[in-house]
């Protein structure tokens, strides 16, 4: 028989073992008193991973409104994009122009600085005769222009000759094409750079076309095209291409000049056009759209075109 402090002492013992069973039996299970844990760690990442998964559809679907998706063509993805301005019947104008101008019957298809040049002579003359031509037909008709490289040409048209030709004989040989006293200078201070800088031959880029003393952008563009065979823009927009535009409307706002009149059309008509585009219209221009009093009445365009109607 235990006294009751030796009882008390044992209680405690079995309470002690008790709990010492308790921890070892949870040990003995391999550490499945931990699995709570990793199971509410568990849930916590799943939980994270579902909501990452969550932002990476949402981005997705943000994606998909912009771009293209795998399988998409590139021409499906451009109907994404928003359409750019373009004038109200063009094709319709243009292709009516086309039949107007079948003919090949106007000035410039004759007389144009695409048949001002001798087709004999080496590249380098012949590039720089597209050139000579360009600077004369500046304020001037095709058929002054084509009359004056006759005359040049008959002396032998090249950098050197040009060179040892004095300012007076130069000046008679192209009389009277406009501003003809200033080109004789141009020409004079181009041959010049021309043989000095480049071998006798013209530059191959814009940039430096339109440093040439007497050449602008007009120029510059259609000598890339007829020289070089480079369509770097629309060629020789003049008073009839910007005349011709403006009439159409083919420009967003009015234009003030053919310079300004050419970055307009160049912002919307396709390039595949570029070449096209200035002799269908100065042809058209010489023919029916005349500066004063347009032929309107013959123009199958009367229906569609904006100032004939007074819009």
């Amino acid at each position: 028989m235990c006294s009751p402090q030796e009882s008390g002492m044992n209680a405690v013992g079995a309470r002690m073992v008790t709990r010492s069973r308790s921890r070892g039996a949870g040990l003995r299970r391999g550490g499945e008193e931990a699995a709570p844990l990793r199971s509410v760690e568990a849930a916590a990442e799943g939980r994270k991973s579902h909501s990452s998964v969550k932002r990476q559809r949402k981005t997705q679907r943000l994606n998909v409104a912009y771009e293209a998706s795998e399988g998409e063509t590139g021409e499906e993805a451009e109907h994404l994009q928003a359409p750019g301005w373009e004038p109200r019947d063009w094709q319709r104008q243009l292709e009516n122009i086309r039949t107007m101008r079948s003919g090949k019957d106007a000035p410039v298809d004759q007389l144009g600085v695409e048949h001002c040049y001798d087709l004999s002579a080496p590249p380098k003359v012949r590039r720089y005769q597209v050139l000579l031509s360009l600077m004369l037909s500046s304020q001037t008709k095709d058929q002054v222009t084509a009359g004056a490289m006759q005359r040049l040409r008959a002396r032998g048209l090249t950098v050197d000759s040009i060179l040892q030709t004095d300012d007076s004989t130069l000046g008679m040989l192209i009389y009277p094409v406009g501003f003809w006293r200033n080109k004789v200078k141009y020409i004079k201070q181009t041959s010049a750079i021309l043989q000095q800088r480049y071998g006798g031959d013209i530059p191959a880029s814009v940039a430096e076309l339109v440093a040439l003393p007497g050449v602008g952008p007009k120029m510059a563009h259609l000598a890339m095209a007829v020289a070089w065979g480079t369509v770097s823009g629309i060629a020789a927009v003049d008073t009839h291409v910007h005349r011709i535009a403006n009439r159409l409307k083919w420009t967003k706002k009015a234009t003030k000049s053919p310079e300004a009149t050419r970055t307009a059309l160049e912002e919307w008509l396709p390039r595949e056009l570029w070449s096209e585009i200035n002799g269908l219209l100065v042809g058209f221009g010489q023919q029916t759209c005349l500066p004063v009093h347009p032929r309107c009445q013959a123009c199958l365009n009367r229906a569609l075109c904006p100032a004939a109607q007074g819009l």
